[in-house]
């Protein structure tokens, strides 16, 4: 009986440490930005995921709920589709190293409830992340053209249908 249960035990551990290992990409060999593009959830069944992609064209969706995947996928971007995502958002892209939130009560005055989180991160080397954060809630006139190019991303990268909202209860 204690050899079963401990049996059991060391199973559990053992699937559990695997469950918890997270997906990675391979360190990039041209010279460039990794971007990291993250929607979070909202108070309804909007799509809340992670992806990256580096400037080699490697790309890796991580889906949190309400996707249309089940887990960590691997996909392939174009050179053309890597400078398009980095172009679109160049012009939101705080200073080398710095941390820019756009937010309720910080530099949002038209702000709506309820509405997903969304993250952009660059990172190069060992030199320290670059980060955006933009609450979508954010309704001011000013952050129209960020707000469409965070909606163009899953179309640009051709991964739309990965993060297609379902109704599946968490997924």
């Amino acid at each position: 009986m204690v050899t079963k249960a401990l049996s059991i035990l060391a199973t559990t551990v053992l699937l559990g440490g695997c469950a918890m290992e997270q997906a990675e990409l391979e360190k990039p060999t041209l010279a460039g930005d990794t971007i990291r593009f993250s929607a979070g959830p909202c108070f309804g069944a909007c799509p809340s995921y992670s992806l990256r992609v580096t400037p080699d064209g490697s790309g890796l969706i991580e889906p949190q709920r309400f996707t249309a995947i089940p887990g960590p996928t691997r996909f392939t971007v174009t050179p053309a589709q890597y400078r398009r995502f980095r172009a679109a958002l160049a012009q939101f892209r705080p200073a080398q190293g710095t941390v820019r939130r756009i937010g309720q009560g910080e530099n949002c005055v038209r702000f709506a409830t309820d509405m997903p989180g969304y993250v952009i991160e660059w990172t190069r080397g060992e030199a320290p992340p670059t980060r955006l954060e933009f609450q979508s809630g954010c309704m001011d006139a000013g952050y129209g053209k960020l707000r469409a190019a965070i909606a163009s991303i899953p179309s640009m990268l051709d991964v739309a249908a990965m993060v297609k909202p379902t109704t599946a209860k968490g997924r």
